[in-house]
């Protein structure tokens, strides 16, 4: 008899062991633990620790409600100023409603990246590549309404979205420094220009100071000495004013007749002029000289000997 309540005792023990071990569940702190009952949702939602479920007929099913970090792959569009780009992201989000999550999507991880995808080309294509590149905080904010608008619905919340990176080509990139460069060439002229305005300015101030107390022009040209001084040089160069050489050349009397004569050049005939008077003078000798015939030569063409001129003058006083 003792036996057999020893046996029946540890038989109902061993049954109770059995029965807590499948039925004993436990739901860690960030989880929640749904219950369906041959295949129905229990109302109830186990909170985190120690729970019990009966075995066979229930199923317990934990939801993670921790953020979930969800990078989004690098999509390839066309911006609205029709230049293209790959842009990646990285979305945020957590269950909120753990019911919903398992009960209306089927697999809320996938659904919210593929619509986070979806949401990232259509937010390429509404954009400028400016704003993709300068005011991500606007883009940021749209496409986390983008994608929170359906995500409701499934229980999950989008907590923040972020776009990671913008990839241009290669040739949109040279243009960009190119546009760049010219931008900071064109400040830095600007700047210089302004710069010597504001210096203009100054000197004619100092100018019209100087004019008025010209002591303070032979200070200026006394400082500046020291100031070439300093640098140990050999050789010192000192301006001369040019109004002192104008005042010494206008103070100077010239005497009359010294200034000197301007030399007109004599205007150029034509080509087609003639020979001047002595040059007619001289063809006209040359023609009035006697041929050697004419003297009583030979016609061979023998000329005499010609008188010496004293042997001429003698004929003549005779």
């Amino acid at each position: 008899m003792v036996e057999e309540l020893l046996t029946a005792v540890l038989a109902a023990g061993v049954g109770a062991a059995v029965y807590l071990g499948a039925a004993a569940r436990v739901v860690k702190q960030y989880e929640r633990g749904l219950v369906f009952r041959f295949g129905r949702l229990r109302e109830e939602i186990r909170p985190p620790g120690f729970t019990v479920i009966v075995p066979v007929i229930d199923r317990l099913r934990k939801v993670n409600m921790q953020i979930v970090t969800l990078p989004v792959p690098a999509q390839e569009g066309i911006t609205r100023d029709n230049v293209t780009v790959r842009v990646d992201a990285v979305v945020y989000f957590k269950v909120v409603d753990p019911a919903n999550a398992i009960v209306a999507v089927e697999d809320y991880r996938f659904a919210v990246s593929q619509m986070a995808q979806t949401s990232l080309r259509s937010i390429i294509g509404k954009s400028d590549l400016d704003d993709l590149l300068s005011n991500r905080e606007m883009l940021n904010q749209g496409l986390e309404l983008m994608i929170d608008s359906p995500a409701v619905g499934w229980g999950v919340q989008i907590d923040r979205v972020e776009i990671k990176d913008v990839s241009l080509p290669e040739t949109m990139k040279r243009s960009m420094a190119r546009q760049a460069e010219a931008d900071r060439e064109r400040r830095a002229r600007v700047i210089n220009a302004d710069a010597e305005l504001q210096a203009s300015h100054k000197l004619a101030e100092a100018a019209e100071v100087m004019s008025e107390q010209p002591a303070a022009l032979q200070l200026r040209l006394l400082h500046t000495i020291v100031a070439v001084a300093a640098e140990k040089n050999s050789t010192l160069v000192l301006p001369f004013p040019v109004e002192l050489l104008r005042f010494l050349e206008r103070a100077v009397p010239q005497p009359p007749g010294t200034a000197p004569a301007r030399e007109e050049p004599a205007p150029a005939g034509p080509a087609s002029e003639g020979p001047g008077p002595a040059e007619v003078a001289d063809a006209d000798a040359l023609d009035a000289a006697p041929a050697p015939d004419a003297l009583g030569g030979p016609a061979d063409g023998l000329m005499l000997d010609a008188p010496a001129p004293e042997q001429q003058r003698k004929g003549l006083r005779e």
